[in-house]
């Protein structure tokens, strides 16, 4: 870490294990909005970059959908806190989900950076995400363990020899999410979070479910461009694109119409 806060892990292939290093990033003049701690060289939260001068209509809400926009943003609103029970219960819970069998020796250990977080205490990235993206990940875990695991571990495709660390990852696309859909908005600027909210009103879990499409997407879209870490945010842009495009196509009713949603098993 350099004397600006910024670091970065990336994972390196091996046939047995993985090896990390860490390299220095400083940040771009655009406004990033984000920890420092993640935003590192080739893995920066490209996508939760914003500029003043950003000027975009608003679309009215029903109320139903007012509603289910204020309980989702009231999830992002939530800080990881190291010392809530709850925050602590739910981290075990990933760890128990992600390495069934294996023990965790406790909340801060050295065995978090199998799992991709950049230390050996996963609250230093959340301060980044929020909780939700921990409860993005625990809801992937759950729900879709065979994907969840194919990422963890990256046992699908030609894989590069430094590839994305995928916790870190995970909180990058909890950013991204909440920045195109502009979630935290009070009434929604782009037609894409307008198109969100009638999901949303449909299923209440329908940004839970959008990550776990957005992550199998981008670890798609990883292999397809044969990336390496210093790709990534080039890989993320990608994603976006493709994400924007099935969101604005006619048939789209639910998640489940989108095309990348048959990634998922």
């Amino acid at each position: 870490m350099d004397d600006r806060g910024g670091s970065f892990v990336a994972v390196r292939r091996i046939s047995q294990g993985l090896e990390r290093e860490s390299a220095c990033h400083s940040t771009s003049a655009e406004v990033v909005a984000g920890s420092a701690a993640w935003l590192g060289r080739g893995l920066s939260c490209v996508c939760a970059q914003r500029r003043d001068s950003d000027t975009r209509p608003s679309f009215d809400l029903t109320p139903a959908q007012e509603e289910c926009l204020q309980r989702l943003q009231s999830r992002i609103d939530v800080a990881y806190d190291s010392s809530n029970p709850e925050h602590q219960e739910a981290l075990r819970s990933l760890w128990n989900a992600s390495f069934p069998g294996e023990e965790l020796c406790g909340l801060i250990s050295e065995q978090w950076k199998e799992m991709g977080w950049q230390g050996k205490d996963p609250s230093t990235d959340f301060r980044g995400g929020g909780f939700i993206s921990l409860e993005n990940l625990l809801f992937f875990a759950r729900n879709y363990p065979k994907s969840f695991q194919d990422l963890l571990r990256k046992q699908e495709g030609d894989r590069a020899m430094w590839e994305y660390p995928f916790a870190v990852a995970g909180v990058n696309i909890t950013f991204m999410l909440i920045q195109m859909l502009d979630l935290q908005a009070v009434k929604p600027r782009t037609v894409l979070g307008a198109i969100f909210l009638k999901l949303l009103v449909e299923n209440e879990s329908a940004f839970d479910l959008l990550y776990c499409i957005t992550f199998k997407l981008m670890d798609q879209q990883w292999l397809a461009m044969r990336a390496s870490y210093m790709d990534f945010n080039t890989v993320m842009k990608s994603t976006r694109r493709q994400l924007e495009r099935e969101f604005l196509l006619e048939d789209i009713t639910r998640l489940e119409d989108m095309p990348s949603y048959s990634l998922l098993r």
